[in-house]
């Protein structure tokens, strides 16, 4: 018999893997080319030349048991510097390699922080719309999770109703910009708000509230729209990353945490999350890739696909009635359901075989992602469907 907690959890898998296979299903049927999946967040943009020319650079250069061996739990010092001179050169900061850990893509560094930090019972506030996993990994370490609700009029952070669920109990904060699934950035004004909520609320219950901000879409944002180094806004900040868009490498799950030396006990939990590392099992981030991305730290996708791909999408939904906010960032629409039941509008595009992941996975009912990092040719091929899905509502 598996443990109680996790029969749950297979009961409530992943909608959008559970639509993904799906869209495999469809695909026998009807054929790969007739069926337009817009589920999973796969990037379909190359990985750059020049990480490919750095893993035969690697393999032929570097000595092999170094390459293939074990390292500090952090990772190795060199990547960990070019990390740390990038970021430097980007946003102006001062890191050293002793604020970066390398972790196994951002969803094992976000487990790892929320080990280094968490006791049972702590709350961790999330803005929805967000990611569904972080539930899971909240509750992984018998935390909380509290759903901040959304502003569904800009999708920036609903700063009212999180300044009332902060309590005694928060221990920290998630953010996710771009966010997954609008697209939307989180704007300068807004984190300083939100910086000045934080502040308050640790005078008001003498307590260190960390400030966790997830970013595997820093790089993939559109019409000069610039993301804010959140650390600049608030000192308790912990910046999650992964290589898994910015360079098209999600199955090589391969990021870093950053744990700026302002953050509140900062040598601590530097600590403790090396710690946490190796005996959450991962032990250490994956030794070829991150030499791999040491290597790469100037490297980007062709974001100008994806823009194609958003404007094709945005202004072909428009036309067929459909409205969503205009996304800076990521590769996703959030696009309001012409019905109060998304998961029934979602059900009636699969007859047109488009597959798309309803709002209640981000805890936002109502709405509907659309994954637009798909072929170009597959958007122009799955408008007859959303003409004819728009006709059926509008």
């Amino acid at each position: 018999m598996i443990a109680d907690k996790m029969i749950g959890m297979v009961q409530n898998s992943s909608a959008i893997r559970a639509m993904f296979e799906e869209g495999k299903r469809l695909a026998a049927i009807y054929g790969a080319d007739k069926v337009y999946d817009f589920s999973l967040g796969n990037p379909s943009v190359d990985a750059p030349a020049e990480v490919k020319q750095a893993v035969m650079d690697i393999i032929q250069e570097e000595d092999s048991l170094t390459v293939h061996g074990y390292m500090n739990n952090s990772g190795f010092e060199d990547v960990r510097q070019a990390i740390a001179d990038s970021l430097n050169k980007k946003f102006g900061t001062s890191y050293q390699i002793h604020n970066i850990l390398m972790t196994v893509g951002a969803a094992g560094g976000l487990n790892v922080i929320f080990k280094t930090l968490l006791n049972p019972g702590d709350e961790v506030l999330a803005f929805a719309p967000f990611f569904g996993e972080y539930r899971s990994y909240v509750a992984n370490f018998e935390g909380n999770l509290v759903v901040v609700p959304p502003n569904t009029e800009t999708f920036q952070p609903n700063l009212d109703e999180f300044e009332k669920l902060i309590t005694a109990r928060t221990r920290a904060v998630i953010v996710n910009s771009p966010n997954n699934p609008t697209g939307v950035v989180y704007s300068a004004d807004t984190l300083k708000r939100m910086a000045e909520i934080l502040h308050r609320k640790q005078d008001e219950f003498h307590t260190d509230i960390y400030l966790i901000t997830d970013e595997p879409y820093r790089e993939l944002v559109y019409d000069g729209v610039e993301v804010p180094w959140v650390a600049d806004y608030y000192e308790n900040t912990i910046v999650g990353y992964s290589y898994s868009k910015s360079l098209s490498l999600p199955g090589e799950r391969i990021g870093y945490l950053v744990i700026p030396d302002e953050a509140a006990d900062s040598e601590m939990v530097i600590n403790a999350a090396n710690v946490a590392n190796r005996i959450l099992g991962y032990v250490n981030a994956p030794s070829l890739f991150q030499k791999v991305v040491g290597r790469c730290q100037d490297a980007k996708v062709d974001v100008a696909f994806y823009d194609k791909n958003r404007k094709a999408l945005y202004e072909g939904l428009k036309k067929c009635g459909f409205t969503c906010i205009k996304p800076e960032g990521a590769f996703y629409l959030f696009v309001k359901s012409p019905v109060p039941d998304e998961k029934a509008f979602c059900e009636e595009a699969k007859k047109h075989n488009i597959l798309i992941v309803p709002g209640t996975s981000f805890a936002c009912p109502g709405y509907v992602r659309i994954a637009y990092c798909v072929a170009y040719e597959t958007i122009v091929n799955a408008m007859p469907g959303f003409e004819a899905l728009g006709k059926v509502y509008f």
